[in-house]
């Protein structure tokens, strides 16, 4: 795919993998849109991204089918088309099953798993029309279970499913559906700071460039689910 003047839409943009990839896109020359749930947020990560003009920021619920429309529409009013849309939004609670509270429960399935399906149910027929790319981000959780991970699991187990089946729906269409798995991410996920001691972890740029090289393949070749985990494990 020749990416420049190309259209992403990225959920979760504002800060941590997605900003990542917005960087990345946006250095490749694409138009980018990126969406949160706080608006002081979004304008934060709007200027801070730079290049005017290709950068739009927007206000948006995962959990929310109409918000997802809403930004969708927002988009192709602006720039007309939609080439990539990529599924990062996410939140996580982390507690044995049996003192995991409903409250975190539902807010972990909105979010990651239907949020996931909201974000393809509002883009699908742009994607289409391109012929474009649909890629969720989802994690190493979605295959290794873990201890205290019971909601975290069960939704990303859930955004793997989801997308596999997704991909075999959309490729007749001629559209790329992948699921992208990373490991440990230097991120601020679940309230964590980034720091020096975390620079053996994957970095968010580093997602973001295989963001890219995803985009750069033939479009007869389709890896559709990717683990990516840091090279080295944490020494300590």
């Amino acid at each position: 795919m020749d990416l420049k003047g190309k259209v992403a839409y990225i959920t979760g943009g504002t800060k941590g993998i997605g900003y990542g990839i917005a960087e990345c896109l946006l250095k490749e020359g694409m138009k980018v849109a990126i969406s949160g749930r706080n608006n002081i947020g979004v304008d934060e990560a709007v200027k801070s991204l730079g290049y005017s003009g290709n950068v739009l920021g927007l206000q948006s619920d995962v959990s929310t089918l109409s918000d997802q429309i809403n930004a969708v529409d927002s988009i192709l009013d602006l720039w007309g088309r939609l080439d990539l849309v990529v599924a990062n939004a996410g939140v996580g609670h982390f507690a044995p099953v049996y003192e995991l509270g409903e409250k975190e429960w539902h807010q972990m399935m909105d979010t990651n798993l239907t949020g996931a399906f909201f974000t393809l149910k509002a883009s699908v027929d742009a994607l289409k029309k391109s012929e474009g790319y649909y890629m969720t981000i989802a994690s190493l959780a979605g295959t290794n279970f873990f201890a205290q991970g019971a909601g975290y699991n069960a939704t990303k187990f859930g955004v793997v499913g989801f997308t596999q089946a997704a991909m075999l729906d959309l490729r007749k269409y001629n559209v790329k559906v992948t699921t992208i798995m990373p490991g440990s991410v230097s991120t601020h996920f679940n309230g964590n700071e980034p720091s020096e001691k975390d620079a053996w972890k994957i970095q968010s740029a580093d997602i973001g460039k295989l963001v890219v090289d995803l985009l750069h393949m033939h479009p007869r070749t389709l890896p559709s689910k990717i683990e990516v985990r840091p090279t080295r494990p944490d020494l300590k």
